[in-house]
């Protein structure tokens, strides 16, 4: 079995691994996925903290979003009698609760638990509206969530871990991509997502929605991603309560990630998730 196999088989098990690991924190757990043919950690460049610290951020906003898209108008309404997305939507929020909990359970601390959405995302008093926004919202966020990930490949400290961070961006990039081919279902033109610019999901050409070749950290355009503080603070707008009385783009109603509820295992409709989910 090569080295590379062997990192595999432990990424496979790492859900049962990390969910014992509770108080150990993340740096017994770094610890020993060094010991597994992780590498060798730089105390001068170890940014391990910081980079999970923020992808637990990101994960409890994105498991509270997805929950409540369940909720909203573009399930109920939008996407009615089209169960293949409706399950596409479901899949979303078990996957990036799964993800949460395997980042915590690794010591990672988020930096909030409570979020905002932009105004009119989740309700049905502008029904078309409310699914424009909710997509534009969604595939923002993957674009957020994918670029964090990526500055993760590339600044932790140890090959175990940037594995869980390139398994945890393959998936986030397949949600980026699902958004897209949901609104090209509902006959949507484009999405915008965090370059700021409309990005077409239908053409003549027979393009298909997902017409990205390369995953972006946004670098050189949108938002200037270098490391993952960038990203923090490109989040901001979702963590922070809009002030009361004041016209803006975000809903001052608050919604909390309910840490005591397995989404993935005690909610209806569920989706059997991959037993290689970590």
């Amino acid at each position: 079995m090569t080295a590379f196999d062997k990192e595999m088989n432990l990424d496979v098990s790492r859900r049962k691994l990390l969910a014992g690991a509770g108080a150990a924190g993340l740096l017994s757990v770094a610890n020993l996925l060094v010991g597994c043919g992780g590498g060798r950690a730089s105390a001068s460049t170890n940014l391990d903290s910081t980079i999970l610290n923020a992808a637990a951020t990101a994960e409890a906003l994105a498991t509270v979003m997805y929950d409540n898209l369940t909720k909203s108008v573009l399930y109920t309404q939008g996407l009615s009698g089209n169960v293949n997305d409706q399950a596409y939507l479901v899949a979303g929020r078990e996957q990036e609760s799964l993800h949460y909990q395997t980042l915590t359970g690794a010591g990672a601390v988020p930096l909030a638990t409570t979020f905002y959405f932009p105004m009119g995302m989740f309700t049905t008093s502008n029904a078309s509206q409310s699914v424009q926004t909710a997509l534009n919202t969604l595939v923002t966020l993957e674009d957020a969530f994918i670029a964090a990930y990526l500055i993760g490949v590339r600044d932790l400290s140890t090959a175990g871990l940037k594995v869980l961070a390139a398994q945890i961006l393959g998936v986030e990039s397949e949600h980026r991509a699902f958004g897209r081919v949901i609104a090209a279902d509902l006959n949507l033109s484009s999405v915008t997502g965090l370059s700021g610019v409309a990005e077409q999901v239908q053409g003549s050409a027979g393009h298909a929605a997902n017409n990205i070749a390369y995953e972006r950290t946004f670098s050189t355009s949108g938002p200037a991603f270098q490391n993952i503080n960038d990203v923090v603070k490109a989040l901001g707008p979702f963590v922070t309560a809009p002030t009361p009385g004041t016209a803006g783009a975000f809903d001052p109603t608050s919604y909390t990630y309910n840490a005591a509820s397995n989404f993935y295992e005690t909610e209806s409709p569920t989706i059997a998730l991959d037993s290689t989910t970590p």
